[in-house]
């Protein structure tokens, strides 16, 4: 298979190219209420810097997919089973799907190279549907890996890239401050509730809630936390970045790891700093997520 041809069969599973008409009205009616009712949720040059990195993801997101797609196409080969095309697939595929990007977005967390690629989503101080469209320019180097047992086991390449869409398709509409909380789809499904947690800054609810459509992950590997009524999210990043480039939006966690490497002679240390968790530090005053919710209780 040629990479024109890869690229091709990758685009045919990509539904999300025709949720853009459905992005861009849900952007249009939450700018709408947001200037009915005075709701501060847009800044003009945050949001202009979101859709700038969702535009240059698009880019990327060409190269990359194509790129896993012959990837898969290859491992495929040498699968397990052979799933037929029917419903209880889909069904199996949902879950498994789901279940791979919550630990690709958790890792993505706690590993501090990796969240140098994931850390541009949570790098604005507002939480509104072009947040959503602040996509990483790195993630898509590294993130199907994640997926990579899914064509081993049986699950044909384009089928992989459906259901991915589809999941980002849905997360899409996670990201808005205008919908409360929606009874009882909260106990199974990820909700703008449990995902303005997701982005929130305050220390107990850093590093929660990585579901990306089914929210029974975080309750399973204890990644879990409502948001609190009492306390209102307050989003963007523990030590924000005063910048709407896109660039610098892209690589300043990048250049804050080559200066903590440099802080140290230790090669082990070195190390720690690029694979431990955000807030690690080799002089035993470690900020972490954990150390800093230990403290908390």
């Amino acid at each position: 298979m040629t990479f024109t041809e890869a690229y091709s069969e990758a685009a045919k599973g990509d539904p999300s190219i025709f949720a853009v008409p459905f992005y861009i009205l849900f952007i249009g009616l939450e700018l709408v209420l947001n200037a009915k009712k005075h709701l501060n949720l847009y800044a003009k040059k945050d949001s202009f810097a979101s859709l700038s990195m969702g535009v240059g993801s698009v880019f990327i997101g060409i190269l990359t997919k194509t790129l896993f797609f012959l990837l898969f196409t290859f491992i495929y080969q040498f699968r397990i089973f052979n799933f037929s095309m029917d419903w209880i697939m889909w069904i199996i595929l949902f879950f498994a799907d789901d279940f791979s990007f919550y630990w690709h977005h958790r890792l993505s967390h706690q590993v501090r190279i990796l969240w140098a690629a994931h850390i541009h989503h949570h790098s604005s101080q507002h939480f509104n549907f072009t947040t959503a469209l602040r996509q990483s320019w790195g993630e898509p180097f590294y993130k199907f890996f994640f997926w990579i047992w899914l064509p081993l086991i049986g699950f044909s390449p384009i089928s992989i890239l459906v259901m991915h869409s589809i999941s980002l398709v849905y997360q899409f509409f996670q990201h808005t401050e205008t919908v409360k909380k929606i009874g009882f789809f909260e106990y199974f499904f990820n909700t703008p509730s449990h995902h303005r947690v997701h982005h929130a800054t305050q220390i107990k609810y850093i590093d929660k809630n990585h579901a990306g459509i089914l929210i029974i992950w975080d309750k399973i590997f204890g990644t879990f936390e409502p948001e609190d009524n009492n306390q209102r999210p307050i989003y963007g990043l523990t030590t924000n970045i005063e910048t709407y480039n896109p660039l610098e939006i892209a690589t300043h966690e990048l250049k804050n790891i080559w200066i903590d490497v440099q802080s140290t002679s230790s090669y082990k240390d070195k190390l720690k700093y690029i694979f431990y968790p955000p807030g690690w530090r080799h002089d035993g005053k470690s900020m972490t997520s954990k150390v800093l919710q230990k403290k908390l209780k």
